[in-house]
């Protein structure tokens, strides 16, 4: 078990932002600092100190999946704007996208199904991505043979 530490000292919290906040990786942190590696084996088996880098890690994360949902609407508008494009190769890798986020997005919501249909999709835009998903199952049974 970790130490029973009361609070970080300002060395271990200048530490752990310049882990999260600067621009050296982990490395660089504990040579900025002066910090040897058996000196920060110790830090880690403290559990504040521990538990602070876990809130970090955490904060990160969750800061991360916001910016994604602020602007998942944006690239999928985007993406579906790029099926009318005259570079049918273009066409053909934003319908396997299109189709690999709706994958994605089932297997994540799996447990919660609902009686809800989906959004309608303008026919010419179905009728690319049914085609474009036809072609590719044509491919995978190829390659299977």
């Amino acid at each position: 078990m970790g130490s029973k530490q009361s609070k970080l000292t300002p060395r271990q919290m200048s530490v752990i932002a310049d882990l999260f906040e600067g621009g050296l990786d982990e490395a660089g942190v504990l040579a900025k600092h002066k910090v040897s590696a058996g000196l920060y084996r110790k830090w880690l088996a403290d559990d504040l100190f521990a538990d602070e880098i876990k809130f970090r890690i955490e904060s990160a994360r969750r800061a991360g999946k916001l910016i994604i949902a602020r602007y998942a609407p944006v690239a999928a508008a985007k993406l579906v704007g790029l099926i009318d494009s005259d570079k049918a190769e273009t066409v053909r890798k934003a319908c396997l996208d299109i189709l690999d986020a709706g994958r994605q997005e089932e297997t994540a919501t799996f447990d919660s199904i609902s009686d809800e249909s989906g959004p309608d999709l303008p026919p010419d835009v179905a009728s690319k991505l049914l085609a474009v998903l036809a072609e590719q199952s044509q491919a995978d049974n190829s390659n299977l043979t």
